[in-house]
């Protein structure tokens, strides 16, 4: 690491530890030439992801989109915001371990709603009546139906 004072490459780790969260290493860092102490970050670099939406338009992966959706859809149900996250950080960790650079966004819809399912039964359907699009009580009765087999 190139010492941002002296521009020298005699530079050592005085300490390290995790910042933000645990998704970063920040490291404290000691020029061998002028003595100077600078802070370095050291961050898992992330493929970039495109989401194709049901309308063939692209656009780059926005976790806190999923995120609105769930709290949406967990609106005044008893769901605390660490389930809302924990479950947000399993459909993200499914999405990114597929490795693929595009993915369709009802790839993600129906991750999401395999994890409300199994968090709670009343944010699930609200989420699939949104992402289903159900146009009459019928579709809504049918979704219902295959939730209680």
């Amino acid at each position: 690491m190139k010492c941002p004072f002296c521009g020298q490459d005699n530079t050592r780790v005085v300490d390290s530890r995790p910042a933000d969260d645990s998704n970063a290493i920040r490291r404290r860092r000691m020029c061998d030439e002028c003595g100077k102490r600078f802070t370095t970050y050291e961050k898992v670099e992330t493929i970039p992801l495109i989401v194709i939406k049901k309308d063939q338009n692209r656009e780059q992966y926005d976790r806190s989109k999923i995120e609105a959706g769930v709290l949406r859809a967990c609106h005044k149900r008893p769901v605390s915001a660490e389930q809302i996250t924990a479950l947000v950080d399993a459909v993200e960790t499914e999405i990114f371990n597929m490795e693929a650079k595009e993915i369709p966004s009802s790839t993600i819809g129906e991750l999401v709603m395999d994890k409300l399912k199994d968090l709670e039964a009343v944010a699930y359907v609200r989420f699939a009546s949104v992402y289903r699009e159900f146009k009459d009580v019928n579709t809504f009765m049918d979704e219902l139906k295959k939730m209680l087999n």
